[in-house]
């Protein structure tokens, strides 16, 4: 098991820039890779970005790409989104998920957080 907890989300102005985070527990930690999902209402999960167990490979969905950076610090067993320039089409609750498989497909992850909202306003 990898309990996940996300934090950091909140209401931004469209422009504006909230980091995520995801803090992990358990001594496997820095074997998974971590992905980002997120969801708007009435909308199916979508991909945003992926990070690699050593932080070296990372990889964003084009929606985000330019304006997101995940990032990684396995000493401190989190994972972070640096989500800049939000747009009105970024609102969603955003998840953080974990598992050995660096992939872009929500099947192949196994542990999954709870969830942060991230509302933009006009």
């Amino acid at each position: 098991q990898v309990p996940l907890v996300e934090s950091g989300g909140g209401l931004v102005q469209a422009g504006g820039s909230l980091r995520l985070s995801c803090a992990a527990s358990g001594r496997t930690f820095r074997n998974y890779a971590m992905v980002w999902f997120r969801q708007a209402p009435g909308k199916e999960l979508e991909y945003v970005a992926t990070i690699s167990w050593s932080g070296g490979q990372t990889n964003y969905a084009d929606s985000v790409k330019g304006r997101f950076t995940i990032s990684r610090d396995n000493a401190k067993k989190t994972v972070f989104l640096q989500m800049n320039s939000l747009k009105l089409e970024d609102p969603a609750v955003y998840y953080c998920a974990a598992d050995g498989v660096f992939t872009r497909y929500e099947n192949e992850y196994n542990y999954w957080g709870q969830g942060t909202q991230v509302t933009v306003s006009s």
